[in-house]
């Protein structure tokens, strides 16, 4: 009788652990969306004007070992990889989704195509297709998928900044062991206590706040629409608050997307506004900064220094002003880049294609008339 009942025991044991072990995807996946906070649309996809259960998914991929698991997803579903934008045209006739691509000739010609899912989080540029507005279509992205590495990135601008890395590696550049280098030492700035501002409180906003907070930072934040936010951020502004706590703050991150109200946003008056000891750094979009106004102000010493992952224009050209201007960091829009989010994101497309072809809500849905 005893073995028999540590035998039933064994095998539910046993069992169990099999049931765990046949579902890590699903525990990952809930996971993600709880880390990240990725949104769930209100409204089914079923319910959405123009759905119907698709016959076939045209999709680019790294690599054409996920297309089984894309498949997967969606059963009695024709899925094709294409590899880049000419493969997509060639095959985009019948398909009524696409995912990683949004270009007007393209969407042009797949007349059936209904639901479009980019892996970027920016879509500045696919909202400004005017086939996206065409024939009830429905746009996803990648929002919030590279914010740690995002969030990681601006604490590191800042970070190097405060430090004086930027004077630092210059010498080690010229093999100058120079300790006194060319800041005083009050321009070494430690961040505990001080106040940062987080212009644009979204998921990549929210990210870097919760890092700031952890350095010990008082963190206030501007978002669009609404005073809510996290319990790590003491104080949540609008819009029109921006101006007046720039002066409150000893470093501004900027996270906003592009929109036609944010664009050219951080100009003279706002520069003007910061303290001369406070850095600016940005990983949001190059084109919400007036370029000149910002080198201007680091010029002038209206603010102390810049860390910039995106620039106006971008690519900045070789010989531009910004490489040369002291104090400031540039990265090459790479703040995204990390191990991590290249599995986040294909979690993400891959569960929006399971919901598409159920008819359940999708995640990370962009309204395409306000841009985000």
């Amino acid at each position: 009788m005893y073995k028999r009942l540590l035998s039933a025991i064994w095998i539910a044991v046993l069992l169990a652990a099999g049931a765990h072990a046949e579902q890590p995807e699903s525990s990952a996946l809930a996971s993600m969306i709880g880390q990240l906070g990725l949104r769930e649309s209100a409204t089914a996809s079923r319910d959405l004007p123009g759905w119907r259960k698709p016959t076939k998914v045209v999709a680019w991929l790294d690599s054409a070992e996920r297309l089984p698991a894309l498949r997967a997803a969606a059963p009695g579903v024709e899925v094709v990889m294409a590899s880049d934008l000419d493969a997509a045209k060639a095959s985009i006739a019948s398909a009524q989704v696409v995912m990683g691509f949004c270009d007007q000739d393209l969407l042009a010609q797949g007349e059936q195509v209904h639901w479009v899912q980019v892996y970027s989080a920016g879509v500045e540029n696919c909202v400004a297709n005017p086939a996206m507005s065409e024939g009830n279509r429905v746009l996803t992205n990648g929002q919030r998928i590279g914010s740690p590495a995002l969030a990681e990135h601006a604490i590191g601008l800042m970070l190097g900044l405060a430090r004086g890395l930027d004077i630092y590696h210059a010498h080690q550049l010229n093999g100058e062991w120079n300790r006194r280098g060319d800041l005083d030492r009050d321009q070494f700035i430690e961040l505990e206590g001080r106040t940062l501002l987080v212009v644009g409180l979204g998921g990549i906003g929210s990210q870097v706040a919760k890092r700031g907070h952890g350095l010990g930072m008082r963190v206030i934040a501007t978002r669009n629409s609404r005073r809510s936010g996290p319990d790590y951020v003491a104080y949540v502004g609008l819009a029109d608050e921006l101006l007046k706590l720039a002066g409150e703050a000893d470093v501004v991150i900027n996270t906003a997307p592009l929109t036609d109200q944010t664009r050219g946003m951080f100009n003279a008056e706002f520069f003007a506004a910061m303290r001369p000891s406070a850095f600016f750094i940005s990983v949001g979009r190059g084109a919400s900064t007036v370029t000149d106004d910002l080198i201007a102000a680091l010029k002038e010493g209206q603010i102390a220094g810049a860390g910039l992952d995106v620039t106006d224009p971008e690519p900045l050209p070789a010989g531009h002003p910004l490489w040369t201007t002291p104090r400031v960091l540039i990265t090459p829009h790479t703040a995204g880049r990390s191990d991590r989010s290249r599995e986040r994101l294909f979690l993400l497309v891959q569960e929006n294609l399971r919901r598409y072809v159920a008819g359940e809500p999708l995640l990370s849905m962009v309204d395409i008339a306000r841009g985000y």
